[in-house]
């Protein structure tokens, strides 16, 4: 693994930030030109070029931050912190703790901005109270009862048929988790049948899609079920070397992740030789430097080979042809968890988790207007209504106004939707999709114009602007909208054909779905735009 990216890191948390001297000294050690470092260190958001003030607040500006009245909380924390010259106040996209919104970080702590006498005590390094937070019940997802059964999936499929593994999980019909829906068990086996190795099997858990914190909590709670399912999936398409690409806002789960690893080391599930078998593979941690971008599995491949995180185009597919060129297998947190299940238990065992003709369950990121906002492990086929029940109803007994069932960049579903199952084919027939797992249910106390606009913002602060269309499209968009408080019949035109163009011509996900969300609320709710 080339070293520019962790190099860079371990710097910035040496010094705070990155100066000039210091990208010097590097280049020279690693033998790089200094354009090379510039380019990197200027791309990713957690590299600092400045010098920080002692104290950085990070507060989070995005949609369930926002929806929670995220905006006022920061200027009163920009009231009680007025006048310090050794504070700084920054917006930040989306950090991954949409359950405690309107969230900000101060270092490494997770404060509510709601709380100002909080945030101010941690500030001026006074102890406050640490976040109560009991393990949750996973039921089926626990997969194994007993710690000491871990790894049994594992050690029953080494020596074995290793197509087998890849043919049970087309039997059962799982699906990629992170938001493209991918059939597993045909991306195992593409990557299986290629000839070139080295290959290499990496988990993206770098979720950073407003909305979406599931694969955050799976990583705390059940490591051993995403590891084991890396080890499997290596066993599966012949990679002896994986790494979990993890973002960097999550340093409490990555503290976990590392526990983990290490005794699945120390169990003999990693490494050398697993159980004794003629099987061997190595898993470390990558931490990302941050960015939405990074959560397209190309864009994801760039910077873990220490360039840009700027998506490629495809064909070649990372099957075939992903990192340093080799056929890379790449799937998400929560679909490496769901794979050991499944490997373990058996395709009648995943078939019986669902409800009526759906099969499985699903993790489910859910934040917005409710009472408990949180994960819950839902089965597929039960309703967005049975959700929203899940989590206590909505928030102070106010009427639900929309839906966004599958995190920011799924399109807007009115109540009366309620009653949609939960599952790719029904979201998507309901004009919606899954996407990330991540429903946002929004409140007549909020402003649904307001949020889509908040949506198209966070995707023009997100391009990586490779593309004009993405670069320049979502720019645009941001323009016409901070133009007036209304959306008139000609702007609305004009975004759809703005929308066409970026789906059309975008080179990954992001420009092709970036102004989605608001068209999907001018047209399922034409009063939201104030204007006939």
């Amino acid at each position: 693994m080339r070293a520019l990216v962790h190099e860079l890191t371990l710097l910035q948390e040496r010094d705070g930030w990155l100066s000039k001297a210091e990208l010097k000294a590097l280049a020279k050690r690693l033998n790089l030109p200094l354009h090379r470092l510039e380019s990197v260190s200027t791309f990713y958001t957690h590299f600092r070029r400045t010098p920080p003030k002692r104290v950085e607040v990070a507060v989070c500006r995005d949609l369930s931050c926002a929806m929670a009245r995220g905006g006022e909380a920061a200027e009163r924390l920009r009231a009680a912190l007025s006048g310090r010259d050794d504070v700084e106040i920054r917006e930040i996209s989306c950090i991954g703790r949409c359950d405690r919104a309107p969230a900000a970080f101060v270092g490494h702590d997770v404060v509510s901005t709601t709380d100002t006498d909080e945030v101010v005590a941690i500030v001026d390094g006074r102890s406050v109270d640490p976040e109560v937070r009991s393990t949750p019940n996973w039921g089926e997802a626990e997969v194994y009862r007993d710690p000491a059964d871990r790894y049994g999936a594992l050690r029953a499929a080494l020596g074995g048929d290793r197509s087998a593994l890849s043919e049970t999980l087309e039997a059962s019909g799982l699906r990629g988790m992170g938001g493209a829906g991918f059939p597993t068990g045909k991306k195992w086996s593409l990557v299986a049948v290629e000839p070139a190795t080295p290959k290499y099997v990496i988990c993206n858990a770098d979720e950073s899609e407003p909305g979406t914190f599931k694969d955050r909590e799976v990583l705390r709670d059940l490591s051993h079920l995403m590891i084991e399912g890396m080890a499997l999936a290596a066993y599966c398409v012949g990679a002896e070397r994986g790494w979990v690409f993890i973002r960097h806002e999550y340093e409490p789960e990555r503290v976990a992740l590392q526990a983990a690893i290490d005794a699945a080391y120390a169990a003999g599930a990693l490494g050398k030789n697993i159980f004794g078998s003629d099987c061997s593979f190595e898993l470390e941690v990558f931490v990302s430097p941050g960015g939405y971008i990074l959560g397209e599995e190309t864009a994801l491949l760039e910077c873990m080979e220490d360039r840009r995180g700027e998506p490629r185009n495809k064909p070649p597919f990372p099957g075939v042809e992903g990192l340093f060129n080799q056929p890379t297998l790449i799937n998400n947190v929560e679909t490496f968890a769901h794979a050991t299940g499944i490997l373990r238990h058996g395709v009648d065992w995943w078939r019986s988790l669902g409800e009526s003709d759906h099969a499985g369950h699903k993790f489910i990121s859910v934040s917005g207007d409710v009472e408990r906002p949180g994960v819950v492990l839902i089965p597929m086929g039960a309703t967005l209504g049975t959700l929203l029940e899940r989590c206590g109803g909505m928030r102070d007994g106010q009427r639900l106004i929309a839906i966004a069932p599958g995190g920011a960049s799924s399109n807007f579903l009115p109540p009366d939707q309620l009653d949609v199952a939960i599952d790719f084919g029904t979201l998507e027939a309901a004009g919606s999709m899954l996407g990330s797992g991540a429903a946002v249910f929004v409140g007549e106390s909020n402003d649904l114009l307001e949020a889509g606009r908040g949506i198209t913002r966070f995707f023009r602060n997100e391009s990586c602007g490779k593309c004009v269309p993405c670069r320049v499209g979502t720019e645009k968009a941001v323009k016409m909208l901070e133009v007036a408080a209304d959306v008139s019949d000609h702007q609305r035109r004009e975004l759809e054909e703005l929308h066409a163009t970026l789906a059309r011509t975008s080179i990954c996900g992001l420009g092709q779905v970036a102004l989605g969300p608001l068209l999907s609320i001018l047209k399922n709710f034409p009063a939201a735009s104030h204007q006939s």
